[in-house]
């Protein structure tokens, strides 16, 4: 078959403004696709909810394809295991409870599992600001991270959604802009953003499900912005409470929506 050029391009451009237009309203808009944000989105989708997640960098997977120190291993803990295992990612125990498995398979997995179930995702997009209406947060304000990056005025969309996630992880990007826009205090003990702590990773794994849930109406945490948000100790490369995290989202929020 002799391959058109155009008609290369023409199916990109159309399969993309096809799905960005669908996705202009949702159930849940996620931002960030580290491990919490893709298992959230995982077992969203997997419920049959309409959801997409917003990455600002090219790749999905956050800090877990580093592993420690750019040594391509993660640890899980027994709980966290079983999401590994229902996703048919390796894993080995070396101590008691502590189990291993390669970073690279685990990210790259985890990303299609998400995908598959049926989320969406939009790379190189930037959550610029939110949406708060009569209900709360009712959606996000996205532009191109080059365009950020680059600072150049241009303006923004929106999207519309039921609930938004804030997966972003140490810097809880979205409740940062939700803190400087919002009319209420947040559910925080502080009423703000309380900050992370320094590295702990038993009482970081002991908070972090607690520390998940709604922060102010219509806007959620997970992952390491729920520790961050709620003022809890960072954990490292650890992993079992980001998986975790991500599930226990989901759940709450098809609770909530279906």
């Amino acid at each position: 078959m002799k391959l058109d050029d155009i008609t290369v391009s023409k199916g990109i451009v159309a399969g993309y403004m096809e799905e960005l237009l669908d996705y202009m309203e949702m159930d849940v808009a996620i931002g960030g696709g580290g491990p919490s944000g893709l298992t959230a989105g995982y077992y969203l989708a997997k419920a049959g909810l309409k959801v997409a997640l917003f990455e600002k960098k090219l790749s999905m997977g956050g800090g877990m394809w580093g592993g420690g120190m750019m040594f391509n291993k993660i640890v899980v803990q027994e709980d966290g295991k079983r999401i590994l295992d229902e996703m048919g990612i390796r894993s080995q125990e070396y101590e008691e409870g502590y189990y291993l498995a390669d970073s690279v398979e685990s990210a790259s997995t985890i990303c299609s599992k998400a995908c598959q179930a049926g989320l969406k995702v939009f790379n190189l997009m930037e959550i610029e600001d939110v949406m708060i209406k009569e209900k709360g947060v009712e959606g996000l304000v996205i532009n191109w991270s080059p365009v950020e990056m680059a600072g150049l005025h241009v303006d923004p969309i929106t999207i519309g959604a039921r609930a938004v996630i804030d997966a972003t992880g140490h810097p809880c990007e979205v409740v940062k802009v939700l803190e400087r826009k919002m009319e209420a205090p947040l559910k925080t003990e502080t009423g703000k953003i309380m900050g992370e702590k320094s590295m702990w990773a038993d009482v970081a794994e002991q908070n972090i499900m607690g520390n998940v849930g709604e922060i102010y109406p219509g806007m959620y945490v997970t992952g390491m912005a729920a520790n961050a948000v709620h003022g809890s100790p960072r954990m490292g490369p650890i992993f079992g409470g980001m998986l975790l995290s991500g599930e226990k989202v989901a759940e709450m929020l098809i609770e909530k929506l279906k």
